[in-house]
């Protein structure tokens, strides 16, 4: 009886020593997950097209800078910032609400906030992206390697050239070959048509291989758009006509006025029904994100 006593005592210390190690070996493999920089960083980012890189890849910052006149998120990208703190315009942050915020990282647009990198330096390690460089693939690349996701960015940019080449075939069936294009934006005040530059023209004349419409590779390539008077529009000779008409109501009558006016009526693309009004966001984010909506957006507008 005191053998086989001995034998069930000798069992259950067996099984508790195990379940004692068992869980010490998950709270091993806790503390490991929490330890200090195995946490992805809290980033803060200055910049909106740095803001939706950092989201095609799956990663919320912490922190981002807000569109100056909307004094909000972008609408497209609003419902993936909840638990972001608002920064400021990009070209006035915050500095008080960045402090507040103890960010692990900061990234900078260059051509805004990056002129005095040393105040940020004082908060945070700092990156400093020229977009003026290279596309906005080259950019998510460099975010990509940052932040441990080149494979999440490899597959973003493979995806967006599939659906590119599916587009292509949607406006070519729509449009025929070789269609020539312009982009223009209406405010309350002017007539803009876009360069080749950012933000439209690399998506339309690169991505979708648009050929420029008259008149449009003459603009200067260090200015995003140029301003023109209404009676210049049928110089540009376009077959289709990509609109932005600001959402202010002046902008909306301006634009109601210009449809009205007989050098509207009588353009090939109007005449042609190749007018496509299109949401100024995400059409002018040019980033990751923005491009890869924008293009969903394109292929609704062909598929019809």
């Amino acid at each position: 009886m005191i053998k086989k006593l001995t034998i069930l005592y000798g069992i259950m210390l067996i099984l508790i020593l195990s379940a004692c190690g068992q869980t010490s070996s998950n709270d091993g493999k806790s503390a490991q997950k929490n330890k200090p920089g195995s946490e992805e960083p809290r980033i803060a980012s200055l910049s909106i097209h740095l803001t939706n890189d950092l989201l095609a890849l799956g990663i919320t910052p912490v922190g981002s800078v807000i569109g100056g006149e909307l004094k909000d998120f972008l609408p497209h990208v609003k419902g993936q910032l909840k638990d972001t703190e608002k920064l400021g315009p990009v070209k006035d942050p915050d500095m008080e609400a960045l402090i507040e915020l103890s960010p692990s990282v900061i990234y900078l647009d260059k051509e805004f906030s990056g002129q005095d990198v040393s105040k940020y330096e004082k908060i945070a390690p700092t990156h400093v992206f020229n977009l003026d460089e290279g596309t906005w693939r080259d950019h998510l690349k460099s975010v990509g390697k940052l932040v441990d996701r080149q494979q999440q960015a490899e597959k973003f940019i493979s995806d967006y050239e599939k659906q590119t080449k599916e587009v292509k075939d949607l406006i070519e069936n729509k449009l025929g070959e070789g269609s020539k294009v312009m982009a223009m934006r209406v405010t309350a005040k002017e007539l803009r048509v876009f360069s080749t530059k950012r933000p439209m023209g690399p998506i339309l004349f690169q991505d979708l291989g648009f050929k420029p419409a008259n008149g449009v590779e003459d603009i200067n390539k260090n200015l995003p758009y140029e301003v023109i008077s209404q009676e210049v529009l049928p110089d540009f000779d376009a077959d289709a006509i990509f609109v932005i008409v600001n959402g202010d109501d002046e902008s909306q009558t301006a634009f109601k006025q210009l449809e009205d006016t007989p050098i509207w009526k009588g353009l090939k693309a109007v005449k042609g029904k190749h007018v496509y009004v299109v949401p100024d966001q995400p059409w002018l984010d040019y980033s990751a994100l923005g491009n890869k909506m924008a293009l969903d957006n394109a292929k609704e507008i062909f598929s019809k």
